[in-house]
């Protein structure tokens, strides 16, 4: 079964560096709740940046960015991985996708897709970000490898462009170490090309002597 983690995490408690201040809860009996996007500053304003990943690879098979927090941030990157998989000969049914209880994972269109694709939706109960640590550990990577280290950005448009390269990067040259220091596209050859594929169960039948024969 396949499994992805979405969203790109990321904990907003000040403007200086995830994006526009917001409180954070300090109660004893409720952790701080992480916010589901990651929010890169640019000259020309804030940029949303949202990220599918597949848990098995750690690869990014989904992306986008965006001026909007609308629900379109969220599905474009979802459809770009079921397209992404698809268009890899991968079966996609059965798959579980994890995400936080953001709006636009929470949306009609959004679950609606979900259940198009034979995917099953786990969302993280409030207070906690289990469903979606993944994604925050990503988005840890992504602020410090090209976010503060290339930046500062323009526009959407120079953001864009950087991201595309950064997530091919990711995807078939950076070294990943939960995988055994190869890059994700790597790791899904080598496991595919030295797995057998699944063959129907075969009946056994018993040899019938009968009389006369």
């Amino acid at each position: 079964m396949n499994t992805w983690r979405a969203g790109c995490g990321g904990s907003r408690t000040s403007g200086s560096e995830g994006g526009p201040g917001k409180p954070t809860s300090r109660k004893a009996d409720r952790a701080p709740r992480p916010d589901p996007y990651t929010y890169v500053r640019t000259f020309a304003g804030w940029v949303y940046c949202a990220f599918v990943l597949d848990v098995f690879s750690r690869r990014v098979v989904g992306w986008q960015v965006s001026t909007s927090l609308r629900t379109d941030l969220a599905l474009d990157a979802l459809n770009m991985g079921l397209w992404t998989r698809a268009h890899d000969g991968h079966d996609t049914t059965a798959l579980v996708h994890h995400s936080d209880r953001g709006v636009q994972y929470l949306a009609i269109r959004h679950t609606e897709r979900l259940a198009e694709a034979g995917a099953v939706a786990s969302v993280g109960s409030k207070g906690d970000s289990y469903d979606n640590a993944m994604a925050e550990a990503f988005n840890s990577l992504f602020k410090a490898e090209l976010v503060r280290n290339r930046g500062p950005w323009n526009t959407i448009d120079d953001l864009e462009i950087a991201v595309a390269e950064y997530i091919d990067w990711f995807n078939f040259r950076r070294l990943h170490g939960e995988i055994g220091l190869v890059p994700p596209v790597e790791y899904e050859t080598t496991h595919h090309s030295t797995t057998l594929p699944e063959q129907p169960a075969q009946r056994e039948f018993e040899p019938s002597i009968k009389p006369g024969t």
